[in-house]
């Protein structure tokens, strides 16, 4: 109606613009991936990892971080939690932008899809990370931009479609109901 036009109209005039999400794909080879067991959140010794090595790792996959266990020129190492396994190839696919929710849960779908035809991979995750400053809140709780700005969650899926739901939140959010 008349005021889209007019809200057209601002934004052509004062220079702004839609922009497109960022899609980088990537190939990760030779990969040590940690042994997850979808009824086993706490992880077993010797058979499974638990939900927060999971978390853990993945954060240092998707950072970039040698998982080599080597020091160098600091004094931090890290490496793979205990029980894993040696992947040829993984694939990471990053997606940068302001990402509706609708989107979101249409890629989680896919993603669920992906188990239909037998398949090697035993799980696979889906980390949506908000931006630092974002609005988001839960109950009464102000975002807690000023203190870090977490605001992340994570879908671990098995090949049997039982999920993981991991969130971080900052220090002054709340957690959802």
């Amino acid at each position: 109606g008349a005021e889209g036009s007019t809200l057209m109209s601002y934004f052509s005039k004062n220079n702004i613009q839609a922009l497109k999400p960022k899609v980088t794909f990537s190939t990760l080879r030779d990969l040590q991936c940690p042994v997850l067991q979808s009824n086993e959140l706490q992880g077993k010794p010797e058979e499974s990892c638990s939900t927060e090595e999971l978390f853990e790792w993945l954060g240092a996959v998707l950072s970039q971080i040698s998982l080599d266990n080597k020091s160098s020129s600091f004094l931090s190492t890290y490496c793979c939690p205990q029980p894993n396994t040696m992947v040829e190839k993984a694939f990471l696919c990053t997606i940068t932008g302001f990402i509706i929710p609708e989107k979101i849960i249409q890629l989680l779908e896919q993603l669920c899809c992906y188990f239909s035809e037998p398949k090697l991979a035993y799980w696979l995750t889906l980390t949506v990370h908000g931006f630092a400053d974002s609005p988001v809140s839960w109950r009464e709780s102000e975002h807690g931009f000023h203190k870090g700005g977490e605001n992340l969650y994570n879908f671990v899926i098995f090949r049997n479609l039982d999920y993981w739901l991991q969130m971080a939140v900052g220090t002054n959010d709340d957690c959802p109901p």
